[in-house]
């Protein structure tokens, strides 16, 4: 039986960054959790590890160690043209709530054609995470 486990984050503004990720993800917040300084947030299906933030003074000064990949595109094997509309649309709706375009990665396929293989991205916080 796999270990239970939740991911924890340093924050400026936990509860922003935590409204911003309960919407990429599809995610609400965590019951009874109701921290002035942390926040949390959970899979409404009880599959996905909770997700929490902790204000910190200091602001963040690196590149992330770990980051979040959002895979809206489904498994393989994919159409291509649907496979980018879906990581167009996502990416569309994560600028709206205050996430920034770092570049696009293409990849080449199996005919030799070059296409989008995903979007790197900053939350609002400057944290980096990629939609595919």
């Amino acid at each position: 039986m796999a270990t239970r486990w939740t991911l924890g984050g340093d924050a400026a503004d936990p509860h922003r960054l935590a409204a911003f990720w309960a919407l990429a993800l599809g995610y609400v917040p965590e019951p009874g959790y109701d921290e002035p300084d942390g926040a949390s947030i959970v899979d409404p299906d009880g599959v996905g590890p909770a997700i929490s933030w902790l204000r910190v003074p200091e602001p963040k000064t690196a590149k992330n160690r770990l980051h979040v990949d959002i895979r809206v595109a489904g498994e393989p094997p994919w159409d291509w043209t649907e496979r980018e509309a879906a990581i167009r649309a996502k990416v569309d709706v994560l600028v709206d709530a205050g996430a920034t375009v770092v570049r696009e990665e293409r990849y080449g396929d199996d005919t030799g054609r070059t296409v989008l293989g995903h979007v790197v991205m900053l939350d609002p916080e400057g944290n980096e995470f990629c939609v595919a």
